[in-house]
């Protein structure tokens, strides 16, 4: 799974990072240490209507557009990568809104005891942005607004994080951008295969200290290894 992440990095250097068209307004995103669901994250999308790629903020936690409740965004921030293309929360974003969503990291906790468990910060070896497989939809709410809103894809961890848990997001290299995207034609089949665990090597993981476990706590001492802070 993928329920807390950490995107820092300056939207200018995440508009050099994804081509974003010249000229498109870029969103207001602060550094967070601390990302959790229902709050904004950035996505990178195909625009619907001018083909364009568009660096936008999202609500994480994605929100159907039949759903009645923004409630529903609590239990949908993340989609498994099997079966897609048949549940109804993501089958239709699958098809026609698929995103990247740029983490700088994220955090994931080893399970100790009964009611013990241990956080670890996750990043990608070499200090690169991470490049997640996402989904995104609109939602109109009763009052009129639209909602833009966003999951993280889901598939089995490889062997650095399954001591932590079975699931990891689903991180893409740049050669699946386009397809992904949709700006090169790809089957459902297609699509699917690049749902595929990370390579463990061009991982790392490291224990921090338990403040991550609250949202309360936004700083930058969060991803420091938790023996360097005794």
């Amino acid at each position: 799974m993928c329920g807390r992440g950490r995107l820092t990095s300056d939207v200018t250097d995440m508009s050099a990072i994804f081509d974003i068209a010249p000229g498109a307004p870029l969103p207001n995103l602060k550094p967070n240490w601390n990302l959790a669901p229902t709050e904004d994250i950035a996505v990178v999308r195909q625009h619907p209507t001018q083909k364009v790629r568009r660096l936008d903020v999202a609500r994480w936690g994605l929100i159907p557009s039949w759903a009645k409740d923004i409630k529903i965004g609590f239990t949908t921030f993340n989609a498994r990568s099997e079966g897609l293309e048949e549940r109804a929360a993501f089958r239709d974003a699958f098809r026609a809104r698929r995103c990247l969503i740029p983490f700088d990291g994220f955090y994931e906790w080893k399970k100790l005891g009964p009611k013990e468990r241990e956080p670890y910060a996750v990043a990608l070896k070499d200090g690169g942005m991470m490049t997640l497989a996402g989904l995104w939809e609109i939602w109109r709410s009763p009052a009129g607004e639209n909602v833009r809103s966003a999951t993280i894809v889901t598939c089995p961890a490889n062997p650095l994080l399954a001591p932590l848990h079975e699931r990891m997001p689903v991180i893409l290299p740049p050669s699946a951008w386009a397809v992904w995207l949709g700006e090169e034609p790809a089957d459902a089949a297609a699509l699917k295969a690049l749902l595929a665990p990370y390579p463990a090597e061009k991982m790392s993981l490291w224990p921090v200290d338990r403040r991550v476990g609250s949202v309360r706590n936004n700083d930058p001492s969060l991803i420091e290894p938790a023996s360097a802070l005794l």
